[in-house]
């Protein structure tokens, strides 16, 4: 309430100064209970967990989720996408959309702010459904993403930076929004597409055709605006390969070729100079036209083409190279972390059970850990740290991955008791200095839910350091050796809150 409406700044993220942050173990809610596996969660969520009734009554009429009982009900998610294809893009709420998507292999971030309808990423997240806040708006604050990948934006959001601008450039394949058109907007959505991407736009001004009665619009206005979203389009040299009903798509060049010689002419946003295009923390949006990796052919596909998967996961990606990253380095880190993954397995008996869903990795490198894990029923949060050494959050997606960046100093853009599992390499060594270690632990302690699990790796007297607080936040925590065994400097602290 004390912050701007204009472009909803008030909706955005807005981080407490270091001194004011609350010391307090935040509470689960009365009546709370142990969540629904997956992929019964899909579908089933209790009310006492996310206590919201506000959202069940506002879109009631839409039947995408109805409060029975104890139960929050999330109806139609096993419809096939094919006959729904129309319908689900009118009802882009609580990640149902990406819930459909997930039976079709494809992984959605859905992104929503803090607004009237309450909590809508908690909701999703208490499904099992990858979530964070976030808003298109003035500042760049966050994530990324693959192969038809997806993101969900839940509002009517216009002139600023979409939130994955916390994401590198060129990984989405596919963004789909609801509402807004705004020129700037274009620009960053254009920033993340991969080459040969996909933009699906859902709402005005494309249905105006069939809505503008209902919505008490004159025809002619949102026509005027339908001409100066295609003309911007053009300009930026994306293709429009379908509109129909409700929904237009786009599709971004694969190379930009035609593109130089077309803005001669078409007089395009100029292409940027300096700027670095994955530079998306706290970065305000310029009014230029981020330029594709240069290609002799007209055919080519600037920066490489990728495999399907799941052959990316573990393929070398395009970018390893640019990177300053050898595919004989690339292949040691995922052996390395299937090592890993696989002492997890004997120390942390819950893992290989089944009984986590949500997953993050706060200092994620190039997605090792999240990849070892991809024979579970998970799906990992790759975290970097913004002040890493290194920027793979680009390898991070062209693996299929998703993730975002991150100053743990900070709060992340999520809800309470919203990760069964957390994994920290190297992150309290990276801080210690930067800012106080107990916020990012009460941090920790807030994102994960009653009987989720932690695990830290680091140097021996840091996890010796960090044992003597989780004691006092009421943590069930033990140092272990690492794989390496005993003579290694590298410990793990354990915090499983299952038993």
């Amino acid at each position: 309430m004390l912050f701007s409406t204009d472009k909803f700044f008030h909706r955005e993220r807005h981080c407490q100064e270091h001194n004011k942050k609350p010391r307090c173990l935040v509470p689960k809610p009365v009546g709370y209970k142990k969540p629904f596996p997956w992929p019964k969660s899909r579908d089933y969520a209790w009310f006492k967990n996310v206590p919201f009734k506000k959202l069940t009554e506002f879109k009631k009429s839409q039947n995408w989720v109805r409060l029975e009982g104890d139960l929050l009900i999330f109806p139609g998610v096993g419809l096939r996408l094919r006959r729904e294809w129309r319908f689900m893009l009118r009802r882009l709420h609580v990640a149902s959309f990406g819930a459909f998507l997930m039976d079709y292999n494809i992984l959605t971030m859905s992104i929503a702010p803090i607004d009237q309808h309450q909590a809508q990423v908690q909701f999703a997240l208490e499904r099992g459904l990858p979530a964070m806040l976030g808003i298109l708006s003035t500042i760049g604050c966050h994530s990324h993403q693959d192969h038809l990948i997806w993101l969900t934006v839940l509002d009517a959001w216009c002139n600023g930076l979409i939130m994955v601008l916390l994401l590198n450039s060129l990984n989405l394949v596919s963004v789909t929004i609801t509402f807004c058109s705004d020129g700037l907007y274009l620009i960053e959505i254009d920033r993340v597409l991969r080459p040969g991407g996909y933009w699906v736009l859902s709402g005005p001004p494309i249905s105006w055709k069939v809505r503008s009665k209902k919505w008490e619009t004159q025809p002619q206005v949102m026509e005027k605006e339908q001409n100066r979203l295609e003309d911007l389009a053009r300009r930026l040299c994306w293709k429009k390969v379908a509109e129909r009903g409700h929904i237009a798509v786009w599709r971004k060049p694969t190379n930009h070729l035609n593109c130089i010689k077309m803005s001669r002419t078409w007089k395009s946003p100029r292409f940027c100079i300096k700027s670095d295009p994955d530079a998306g923390w706290y970065k305000k949006m310029e009014p230029c036209i981020t330029p594709l990796p240069n290609v002799t052919d007209i055919h080519d596909i600037s920066g490489g083409a990728l495999l399907k998967w799941p052959k990316r996961l573990s393929a070398a990606p395009p970018r390893l190279r640019s990177e300053g990253i050898s595919v004989r380095a690339y292949d040691k880190d995922n052996q390395l972390w299937q090592r890993r993954v696989g002492y997890y397995e004997k120390i942390l008996k819950s893992l290989p059970e089944g009984r986590y869903r949500n997953i993050m990795d706060m200092n994620a490198g190039i997605g090792g850990f999240a990849a070892a894990l991809i024979k579970y029923p998970v799906w990992v949060m790759n975290v970097i740290p913004f002040d890493a050494k290194k920027n793979n959050l680009s390898i991070v997606y062209e693996r299929g991955l998703i993730g975002t960046y991150m100053n743990w100093c900070e709060a992340f853009d999520t809800y309470p008791r919203t990760y069964d599992l957390i994994h920290a390499y190297g992150v309290f060594s990276m801080y210690m200095n930067k800012c106080d270690i107990l916020d990012i632990l009460l941090e920790m302690y807030r994102i994960l839910r009653p009987e989720g699990a932690v695990i830290i790796r680091d140097h021996v007297d840091i996890i010796v350091k960090l044992h003597g607080i989780t004691d006092r936040i009421r943590w069930h925590s033990k140092v272990l050796h690492s794989e390496n065994g005993p003579l290694h400097p590298e410990k793990i602290l354990l915090i499983d809150n299952s038993k």
